[in-house]
């Protein structure tokens, strides 16, 4: 079955697809439980699509009104069916989405430019980037709000406790193959301001 948009201003949009294991699709039942999850807090908010694929998650949260949503791929075939379905969902706004095609741990290395309500974490199975991307948001906590959240969808053989210093987990969800593994700054944990005291 084709993915599709659940809800919102594309719903029920079938989203074009890549054959074979390119990329790690979520399945519909596990983000439309993620999206119910997050709820009314997806109107206004900003997402970090890390490894977008063609972008499922991130379409999603434009479609319930996200306020911007930033789309990372290297894969330009990848890209160009991410390009497409933002096209084809008529979720197109250059105001609303930037889609770049470079690493995504070239991004996280970089000083962020800004701060994401909720950063999707979604890279091909087995390799340990899920935990390698963790690490790097954890090591560079500026590209999350303080209140925001990290979200990483692997396979449920893949987890492993991870060791954090500006993140602790605080959930976690099975959808069949789909581990959906929630986390957030620690009480306190907020990033200095240069407001003078």
């Amino acid at each position: 079955m084709s993915p599709r948009i659940i809800a919102g201003q594309a719903r029920g949009r079938k989203l074009f697809s890549l054959p074979g294991d390119i990329v790690r699709p979520i399945t519909d039942r596990a983000k439309e439980a993620l999206f119910n999850i997050v709820g009314a807090d997806a109107l206004g908010s900003t997402w970090l699509d890390l490894f977008a694929g063609t972008g499922s998650v991130g379409l999603e949260a434009l479609s319930r009104g996200a306020a911007f949503v930033r789309f990372v791929e290297w894969n330009p075939r990848v890209r160009r069916v991410l390009q497409r379905n933002l096209r084809h969902c008529r979720l197109d706004d250059p105001q609303r989405h930037e889609v770049l095609g470079m690493d995504a741990f070239a991004l996280l290395a970089q000083p962020p430019d800004r701060a994401f309500d909720y950063i999707f974490v979604a890279p091909p199975q087995y390799h340990g980037l899920w935990r390698k991307a963790l690490e790097a948001i954890d090591a560079n906590p500026g590209w999350l709000s303080d209140d925001g959240w990290v979200i990483v969808q692997i396979h449920p053989n893949e987890y492993e406790a991870v060791p954090l210093q500006h993140l602790e987990e605080f959930d976690q969800r099975r959808y069949g193959g789909v581990l959906l593994v929630f986390y957030a700054r620690p009480e306190g944990d907020e990033e200095p301001t240069d407001a003078a005291a």
